[in-house]
């Protein structure tokens, strides 16, 4: 699915209290970020392993466009957003949450817009994309009403460390937790169980899973984006229905 500039066949861990981002030619993230107080004192380790692992030349998807009146929420699970570029995904594109939070480079007949995917479209097809008014009036004529497009992924170009977002309802012994404010999509989250890092279910509601729950924390997290990047947090708090920051953010991929 991807080509372009890919990093090099090799392991890397980076301290990032005291080193910037620098896992690929690719890379072009700003480097460590403030903890809010979740881990403070704790270090935090990103890495990139295994197979060559793009983080450009995203392949471009052609589709409908149309809009809907959107504000932020939906089958991502996010809070209503003063952001409204964002969009919801096609059912298959969708894959089950797999994209929610990704943003997509959406061009049209009269501009270009970057949106954030919050919420799923089932009617659309794949390719298709349902943005908010806002975000569709950037790239086409509103009066059009469904327009053709292409799309890729980008990141998404945000401030500060992931945030955790723990669900209502979840406790010591039903875990959920959320990954918010990525630059890139997430493709896992792992919690430190019983001396080892175990993986957590991704629900399609976008949110990751320990049905047995976690204890009552603090909490270990291991989280990895669509690009292989790693970020560690030892120390997450839990709070049901809080939002706890991490130490740092994943590396922007042009």
């Amino acid at each position: 699915m991807y080509d372009g500039c890919v990093s090099q066949r090799q392991t890397t861990t980076l301290i990032l209290a005291a080193l910037p981002f620098a896992l690929s030619a690719c890379d072009s993230g700003s480097g460590s970020t403030a903890n809010d107080g979740s881990g403070a004192g704790s270090a935090v380790t990103s890495s990139a392993t295994g197979n060559p692992i793009a983080c450009s030349g995203e392949m471009s998807h052609t589709g409908d466009g149309t809009f809907y009146a959107a504000d932020g929420t939906g089958n991502c699970s996010f809070d209503k957003s003063p952001d409204l570029m964002v969009a919801a995904m096609n059912h298959t594109d969708y894959a089950a949450s797999a994209v929610c939070g990704e943003c997509v480079q959406v061009d049209g007949p009269s501009g270009s817009v970057t949106v954030r995917i919050v919420d799923q479209c089932p009617e659309c097809k794949p390719g298709d994309i349902d943005l908010s008014a806002e975000a569709f009036a950037k790239m086409a004529d509103p009066k059009l009403g469904r327009v053709k497009i292409s799309w890729k992924v980008v990141s998404c170009g945000v401030t500060g460390p992931i945030q955790y977002r723990f669900k209502e309802g979840a406790n010591p012994y039903w875990t959920a937790v959320q990954i918010r404010n990525a630059q890139n999509a997430i493709l896992q989250v792992e919690a430190m169980k019983g001396g080892a890092y175990e993986k957590l279910m991704r629900a399609d509601y976008n949110y990751f899973i320990d049905a047995s729950g976690l204890g009552p924390g603090p909490y270990q997290f291991r989280v990895t984006d669509v690009y292989g990047h790693v970020l560690e947090d030892p120390a997450i708090p839990f709070g049901e229905a809080m939002t706890f920051a991490g130490a740092a953010q994943f590396p922007a991929c042009p």
